[in-house]
């Protein structure tokens, strides 16, 4: 039987759900949570507690890296870790450690997915716009950066005081849409671990980590939402210390003569990806790889989603995805 969607607290916007049954019916400690406007979403940290102080210092401190990732990482903000790199016109930047670490990050998904991630098509990511455009731009204005493996003009180094990066094309434009989000996640949950919360909720836009148990002792219940209905729930994930992310085609897009134009640029033809695919969602041991992994992923036929997923590692595998139902 299909769960009821009365039995899912919406947390976040996004394309999942989390169980509040056992909060609401089982006399457990309750559910202490904040809800906040970041990465172009809602964020919220949720955590079981019967001292709702103690909860709301840990969730504060939680809500505090995600704010802090976001200003490193945003593309929006010129002086930005990100803003600073793309404007650099292709000299050395220093950007912080956690930039740092996600630049490399983003890298090894580039490489391990033969380019279908690609965290350098910012300039064709601000192209599509899809949130503002109601019709798609000339091919010749995006089909200049198709299959072009943009990645490779991104070079980061490490070094044992700072973080640096640049970019050695014009053409490239660094955009960590499809992963810092996870970041931000991984490191919002360990800031809850940092201050005594081992079981609770991290959530950004549907990018989110469950740690340890529901206030039943349970692990947290997750539902995946329909892509063509948010009130259905297509099916119930137990995650406990773990990730999950999920891609799709209807929460960013405009329509236009009969065909839906996504957020989701495949680096092969510098447009949205055409797939019959309409979500994946990708469990994970850490959200940096489920976020990429389910951006990397959509899309792809089953062969090479096993083939990249194996190639990742880090306990990235599919656990759902929907396609088109053609009569």
């Amino acid at each position: 039987m299909n769960p009821d969607r009365r039995d899912f607290l919406t947390l976040g916007i996004g394309a999942l759900a989390v169980s509040s049954l056992p909060f609401a019916l089982r006399g457990r400690p309750s559910l202490v949570r904040r809800r906040v406007p970041l990465m172009g979403t809602i964020a919220e940290v949720a955590v079981p507690s019967r001292n709702e102080v103690w909860a709301h210092r840990a969730i504060d401190a939680a809500i505090a890296e995600l704010r802090r990732v976001e200003a490193s990482m945003t593309r929006f903000e010129a002086r930005s870790d990100i803003g600073r790199l793309n404007g650099a016109g292709g000299r050395w930047v220093s950007v912080s450690e956690d930039t740092g670490t996600v630049l490399r990050e983003a890298r090894r998904w580039a490489n391990v997915s033969d380019g279908r991630f690609d965290p350098a098509m910012g300039r064709v990511v601000r192209l599509w716009d899809v949130g503002h455009r109601n019709e798609p731009p000339e091919v010749g204005e995006f089909g200049h950066f198709a299959n072009r493996g943009l990645w490779s003009a991104l070079e980061n180094d490490q070094g044992a005081t700072v973080s640096r990066a640049r970019l050695t094309s014009s053409e490239a434009a660094i955009d960590l849409g499809g992963i810092a989000k996870g970041f931000a996640v991984d490191v919002a949950a360990q800031a809850l671990r940092d201050h005594g919360v081992f079981d609770g909720l991290v959530n950004v836009g549907g990018d989110l980590v469950g740690l340890g148990v529901d206030a039943a002792g349970d692990p947290w219940r997750i539902g995946v939402r329909s892509p063509q209905s948010s009130d259905e729930i297509v099916q119930v994930l137990d995650v406990s210390d773990e990730a999950i992310a999920t891609s799709g085609d209807y929460l960013q897009f405009f329509q236009h003569s009969g065909r839906r134009y996504h957020h989701l640029i495949d680096p092969k033809t510098g447009a949205p990806r055409r797939t019959a695919m309409r979500s994946l969602t990708i469990r994970a041991d850490h959200c940096v790889d489920a976020d990429a992994g389910a951006t990397a992923l959509y899309g792809a036929p089953t062969a090479t989603i096993e083939r990249i997923a194996a190639r990742a590692g880090s306990g990235v595998r599919v656990i759902h995805n929907i396609e088109e139902v053609t009569p």
